[in-house]
């Protein structure tokens, strides 16, 4: 039996889905480890063959969060030596930056430590103009003693960025043809082939974001597709994009620049496929594991993608600090993330007020439930309050402390004069805010109404928490879909093989007319097809999807907006006015327009079809629980989801339990069972 398989790493656990030829799905849960990931991925991998020992593996697909922890400084990953080619005049340019200052009023505010030193910023003469033409030509001479430079320091990866190489690369090439000529064993990264847009800052900090990464990501994926070779398995290995698609892993060793936001992306895309299937346009993606929580937007059935992003930036709020961190400028799925999870540590500040986050407790030691810690959590909170299962998760094969987590709670309830359930009310509506703060983020700062929106809840953790979050925000519609806790894996065998190409314009509309617009998009979908073509490991029947944008502004200003390509000029300078004034308010129809870039993202995937989850059992419930609801002890309902059928009903208040995951249903809501999901209404929405 032939399977596809997808393999999620979270901070709390590792999840695996596999699909075999019919659509049938079989699902693995392990514990993540932290300091070597891949070992986590692999031990999942070794238990899913285990229990299909005729699987033969057709594809295998990743995420990962490697990238973006090495940026972040994580112990045993270390980042290289990097040295950047660049044009005499600009070796500062990666460190000056723009003027974003991600604490404006903090005199003391300390940019991020560049990735490349100084000395180790080798100029050369050259100089091409914005239009392409050579002004200067390159110096050789200044290329080979940089050369000599990293020969003589053992510097084992580069990237080159020269001034307006956006719009003609000719000496980029040549720089990268020497060194690999005389340093064959260099891993080089051209900023031009990576990021062919105008703004050298960001290019420039792309590609050494790239080139500093390359050796990381490159040993990372050898150890994990050794460690699959040993399993007897030869598996086209495939890792998610930060825009939410798939790419062969030997491409992804080469530009790991385009993976940074790979983890969080995955669990968007498997609420994509599913709002496609169940006919609803507009979903709000809410992933609540045991260490982040996250959300994304669905709107009018696309995935919202954002174009630039800062990597291993600080976060407040739940919204990224200009200038905190590295410009990458790469698509990814526009995300808004908390630290909040079941394993969210709940503690004291110095005025005796109680706290949630950010720190977590993770995989290890975990919440205090777990055995091995006294700090509370999250997840203690709601043991406490009887919403988890007393003695075991994961359908009982997890065993858990209950007197652990409620002494955890008592130790914070006596300072503040309450009792444990009281408090660990307080621990379930702080955490509660904060995530309600990053659903307002992809709503309502970026002109969307929640209120349009259904609220797709998963991860360990998100049905537990999603009606209350609905409640906070006006959606009268919540979906919890079949293994919610391991539906972000669900994703990677869903997604697409994608790959990206964009080129600049730098002109104005009238220096365009229409055919010149269809020609250009026409030449970079052929690239992409072509590039997906050579990736595509299976003859299986797939479908091509793309979408065209175009970046523009009115002429003289800074920067740009993103939209949909239009079949003329004239249609997309209309479109842009129309826009602009949603945006800023107001439109300027006098203005000259200006066509800063085209981008084209063409997908390959595979032909929809139903899946199925298989069965596992779920700890068998006494059919009712003590439940702490409304400052008071009820009884409620305990319901196997296995046990429900198609249009069964339920009434809140009542927990609903599955093997990896219990879906709180407060009063005020009722759940019904339609195909796999279930569908949780408010009573104000009916």
């Amino acid at each position: 039996m032939r399977f596809r398989v997808g393999v999620d790493i979270g901070g709390t656990f590792t999840d695996l889905v596999a699909a075999d030829e019919s659509g049938s799905i079989t699902t693995v849960k392990t514990a993540s480890t932290p300091r070597a990931p891949q070992d986590g991925m692999l031990a999942a991998l070794r238990a899913f063959l285990e229990r299909r020992p005729d699987a033969q593996i057709a594809t295998l697909a990743h995420s990962t969060t490697i990238a973006t922890n090495a940026l972040l400084g994580q112990v045993h990953l270390k980042l290289p030596r990097v040295a950047l080619i660049t044009t005499a005049g600009f070796r500062d340019v990666i460190e000056i930056g723009r003027q974003n200052r991600s604490e404006l009023y903090n005199l003391f505010v300390m940019r991020p430590k560049p990735l490349v030193a100084r000395h180790d910023r080798l100029c050369v003469r050259e100089r091409i103009d914005y239009r392409g033409n050579v002004l200067v030509p390159l110096n050789e001479d200044d290329v080979h003693a940089a050369i000599a430079h990293i020969k003589e320091n053992g510097i084992a990866t580069i990237a080159i960025g020269l001034l307006n190489a956006y719009a003609n690369d000719v000496h980029e090439q040549r720089i990268a043809r020497l060194v690999a000529d005389a340093l064959p064993d260099v891993a080089i990264t051209q900023s031009a082939q990576l990021d062919p847009e105008y703004r050298e800052f960001e290019r420039f900090s792309t590609a050494v974001v790239n080139a500093a990464l390359r050796p990381i990501m490159s040993r990372y994926l050898d150890a994990i597709q050794q460690g699959v070779e040993k399993l007897a398995t030869r598996a086209p290995f495939y890792v998610m994009q930060s825009h939410g698609g798939m790419s062969r892993a030997d491409r992804v060793a080469r530009a790991p620049a385009t993976v940074i936001e790979s983890g969080p992306g995955s669990g968007v895309i498997a609420a994509a496929a599913l709002a496609a299937r169940c006919g609803i346009a507009h979903v709000l993606s809410f992933d609540m594991g045991g260490t982040t929580a996250k959300a994304g937007t669905i709107a009018g059935g696309q995935v919202q993608v954002a174009h630039e992003f800062e990597a291993a930036g600080r976060a407040h709020s739940g919204r990224s600090s200009k200038g905190s961190g590295y410009p990458v400028r790469f698509p990814f799925v526009d995300l808004a993330e908390a630290s909040a999870g079941g394993g969210t540590i709940a503690w004291l500040d110095e005025t005796g007020a109680l706290r949630v986050g950010p720190q977590s407790a993770g995989a290890e030691p975990g919440p205090a439930c777990y055995g091995k810690s006294d700090r509370a959590t999250v997840t203690d909170a709601n043991v406490v309050l009887g919403r988890l299962a007393a003695g075991a998760l994961l359908g009982g094969s997890f065993p858990i402390q209950p007197p652990r987590a409620r002494s955890a709670i008592e130790s914070l309830a006596q300072p503040l004069g309450l009792s444990a359930e009281q408090t660990a009310d307080g621990v379930i509506r702080l955490i509660n805010a904060e995530m309600a703060r990053i659903l307002r983020i992809v709503t309502v700062e970026r002109g969307l109404d929640p209120r349009d929106f259904s609220l797709l809840a998963f991860g360990g953790n998100g049905p537990l928490h999603a009606c209350a979050l609905a409640d906070e925000l006006g959606i009268g519609s919540v979906i919890v879909p079949a293994a919610p806790g391991l539906f972000s894996a669900f994703g990677l065998i869903v997604a697409p093989l994608q790959a990206t190409f964009a080129r600049p314009l730098m002109c104005e509309a009238d220096a365009l007319d229409d055919a010149d617009l269809s020609r250009l998009f026409d030449e970079l979908r052929a690239r992409a097809e072509i590039e997906l073509r050579a990736q595509r490991a299976t003859d299986e029947k797939a479908v091509y999807l793309h979408s065209d944008t175009l970046d523009m502004r009115y002429s003289g200003q800074s920067f740009e907006l993103s939209l949909a390509a239009t079949p003329t000029v004239a249609q997309a300078v209309a479109a842009f006015h129309a826009k602009h004034a949603t945006i800023y308010g107001y439109q300027v129809p006098d203005e000259p327009v200006e066509f800063v870039s085209a981008r084209v993202t063409v997908g390959l995937a595979a032909e929809a079809r139903r899946y199925a989850f298989e069965s596992r059992d779920a700890r068998k419930t006494s059919g009712r629980r003590r439940l702490w609801l409304d400052g008071q002890w009820s009884d409620a309902p305990v319901i196997e989801r296995q046990a429900l059928r198609e249009g069964d009903g339920v009434q809140g208040p009542a927990i609903i339990e599955e093997y990896d995951a219990t879906t709180f249903v407060p009063t005020g809501w009722n759940a019904t069972t339609r195909e796999s999901e279930l569908h949780l209404k408010t009573h104000a929405a009916a």
